[in-house]
């Protein structure tokens, strides 16, 4: 797509500060500065988010909003897993209706023999049509337009993908599935009478139990987080001629670059059956939930499953005296608690001049705590303020 010429420059300066070589364009006359600035910020960003595509030479990127907006190749990398497993012995076919840069699509499409990527974009189609075969993928097709128009005409397929776009017309963030281009309540019948599953991404910002009223045969939820930031909610739904609904999983998954990813995995059903396991009193070890167990919900299912009890009905903070490796959050050693009472505080904060400071079911925010307490941020001290059993506590931990 690119003229060799201008391929040899973005090779030979993608390792530049792009705001320095934006001002140095006036040294090179003859280059398309502004297309090789794209290109080198582009492969800068893909180093981080993409590095399997930064190690293919001649993949061309697009505008910035696009290389935004883009799943990293770690969740694209977890949803081939869902499709793995959901599409075992039926991998025929899938259908990306939402193809954007085709990072999801083109990790997908492993599982795949033939992959179809729609997207309304001329310069995103032409760019999907060059970078596919360099990303290893033969057997796809491109077609340019809106997905609605092509739902009606497509053949049965083993799954469809859709990751409706996030921006109204003036840029503005979006998060509620009626506010997202396209609608995909508008076309939900066609959409599961052309599928056997149905995936669809959505905003780590979705109201979960909403997005579910206005959905059907939804049977798994993934709220994926990568090192601990919530990024997107994977709804699931079986097609209408698949076998009768089953009960829906809620999966939350932490992955982590450098370690072995946490997964918790509940039936919202039997959360609303459990009893909510209450601590008497403040064990040796502290548990905080990842960023998708907290989004995810399964509070008191997660208490029973990982033998620990919560601080408080509303407190979501769980407390043991042995210590839980495998708890999906981060786990702390308690040093010791104290009351707000003035002169607890001066004795229990005595020497200590900074921390870091969390909030759980609290009535200050950190910066207000922070400011009260006369701390500073850092160390290796964890302070929870926090509320059990009904009374207000600030507990002081180290890393488990």
């Amino acid at each position: 797509m690119l003229p060799v010429s201008l391929q040899q420059f973005i090779t030979e300066h993608r390792h530049d500060d792009v705001r320095q070589l934006a001002l140095e364009a006036s040294r090179y006359p003859d280059v398309d500065m502004r297309s090789a600035l794209v290109q080198i910020s582009g492969w800068q960003k893909a180093c981080e988010k993409l590095p399997s595509w930064a190690s293919v030479e001649g993949i061309v990127y697009p505008e910035k909003i696009s290389l935004e907006q883009c799943s990293s190749e770690g969740t694209a990398n977890y949803k081939l897993d869902v499709a793995r497993r959901l599409c075992d012995g039926n991998h025929e076919s899938l259908v990306d209706l939402t193809g954007g840069l085709a990072v999801d699509g083109s990790i997908l499409a492993r599982h795949f023999n033939h992959y179809l990527y729609i997207e309304s974009q001329k310069q995103l189609c032409e760019i999907a049509r060059h970078n596919l075969p360099l990303l290893g993928i033969d057997d796809f097709e491109v077609r340019q337009g809106h997905c609605e128009d092509f739902i009606s005409s497509l053949p049965h397929q083993d799954m469809i993908f859709i990751d409706p776009a996030r921006r109204d017309d003036t840029g503005r963030k979006v998060v509620g599935l009626k506010d997202c281009t396209p609608d995909i309540t508008l076309m939900l019948d066609d959409l599961l009478g052309k599928c056997d599953f149905l995936m669809v991404k959505l905003s780590p910002m979705i109201d979960i139990k909403a997005a579910i009223s206005q959905l059907r045969q939804v049977i798994e939820i993934h709220v994926v987080a990568v090192d601990g930031e919530c990024k997107e909610v994977l709804m699931v739904m079986q097609g209408y001629g698949s076998a009768e609904n089953v009960p829906v999983c809620m999966n939350a998954v932490n992955i982590k670059i450098n370690d072995e990813n946490e997964v918790f995995s509940f039936h919202p059903t039997e959360e609303q059956n459990l009893s909510c396991l209450l601590s008497d009193k403040l064990g040796k070890y502290l548990y905080e939930p990842n960023a998708a167990v907290m989004k995810a919900g399964g509070y008191k299912t997660l208490a029973h499953s990982y033998h620990t009890s919560q601080l408080d009905t509303n407190t979501h903070l769980y407390t043991s005296d042995h210590l839980i490796d495998s708890f999906p959050g981060r786990k702390f050693m308690v040093v010791g608690a104290t009351s707000f009472s003035k002169k607890s505080l001066k004795s229990f904060l005595a020497e200590m001049t900074q921390c870091n400071l969390t909030v759980r079911n609290f009535p200050s925010t950190v910066a207000e705590l922070r400011k009260r307490l006369n701390l500073r941020d850092g160390g290796t001290d964890y302070l929870f303020a926090t509320t059990m059993r009904g009374e207000r506590l600030l507990i002081k931990c180290k890393k488990a």
